[in-house]
C-alpha cells in the first residue's frame, strides 16, 4: 500500500494570542507596574521595530526567574496543546515565529515540543534582563512595506524553512492574529487567521476561531 504523505509538511504559529490568551509583554506590564509606559510607547508614532527596542528597555534588571514565573500564567488558548500534538503525530514539523523574547519562546518549545523558535533576543547578563534587544529582522526599514518595519519578518523564517526542509511553499501552514502575521499569512500554503483582526483576515485564505479547525485541512 502506499504511504499517504501529508499534504502540508510544516506550520508556523504566531505566540502571543495565538498559541498564548495573553500577549507576554502586556502581562509583564501588569505584573511589574510599567502598563502606562507600555501604552505610550504603543500609541506613538515610531516605526514598529523602533518601538520594539523601547519596549525592551522597560524589561531592564527584572530577574530571568521572575520573568519566567510571570510568562507562565500566560493560560495556552483552548486545544493548543492539543492541536499541536496531533500534527506532531502525523509528522508536521511546527515553528513558533514571535516579535517577543526568545526566553519566553523558547520555555513555550519546551513545555510543548515545538520544533522550531524564532524570536527577538532579550540580552540576560547573570539572572537579569538588561533592556537591550538583539531584533531578529537584521535589516528593518520603514522604506519597506508590511514586515520589513517590523523586529521580525515571518516571511523571511517561512522561505529559511522551506529552504532547509526542502519543500515547497504549498506544503506551509501559517497561523496568526497580528498585523505581524500577514507577510507569512499570504506567502503560505493555507494562510489562517485567528481570532484576528480584519486586516489579517482579509489576507488570509481561512480564518478560525478555535485552533482545533486547523486539524480539518491537515487530515
Amino acid at each position: 500500500m502506499k504511504e499517504h504523505k501529508p499534504k502540508y509538511r510544516l506550520i508556523i504559529f504566531d505566540m502571543d494570542g495565538t498559541l498564548l490568551n495573553g500577549r507576554t509583554i502586556f502581562k509583564i506590564a501588569e505584573e511589574k507596574g510599567f502598563e502606562n509606559k507600555l501604552n505610550e510607547i504603543m500609541k506613538g508614532k515610531m516605526v514598529a521595530y523602533k518601538k520594539t527596542i523601547e519596549i525592551a528597555k522597560l524589561l531592564r534588571c527584572i530577574e530571568k526567574d521572575e520573568f519566567l514565573e510571570i510568562f507562565r500564567k500566560i493560560p495556552l488558548n483552548e486545544n493548543a496543546k492539543y492541536v499541536v500534538n496531533e500534527l506532531k503525530k502525523i509528522g508536521m514539523k511546527i515553528a513558533i515565529a514571535t516579535d517577543s523574547y526568545q526566553i519566553a519562546a523558547m520555555d513555550l518549545k519546551n513545555r510543548l515540543g515545538i520544533d522550531y523558535v524564532f524570536s527577538n533576543e532579550i540580552v540576560i547578563k547573570g539572572n537579569h534582563l538588561t533592556g537591550e534587544i538583539i531584533l531578529n529582522n537584521k535589516n528593518p526599514s520603514k522604506k519597506f512595506e508590511g514586515c520589513k518595519i517590523h523586529s521580525i519578518c515571518k516571511r523571511d523564517i517561512l522561505f529559511q524553512l522551506c529552504k532547509d526542509l526542502k519543500i515547497g511553499i504549498e506544503e506551509t501552514i501559517a497561523v496568526g492574529d497580528g498585523k505581524v502575521d500577514i507577510c507569512m499569512i499570504k506567502e503560505a500554503g493555507l494562510g489562517i487567521a485567528f481570532n484576528a483582526e480584519e486586516d489579517v483576515r482579509k489576507n488570509a485564505d481561512v480564518s478560525i476561531n478555535n485552533l482545533t479547525e486547523i486539524l480539518k485541512y491537515v487530515a
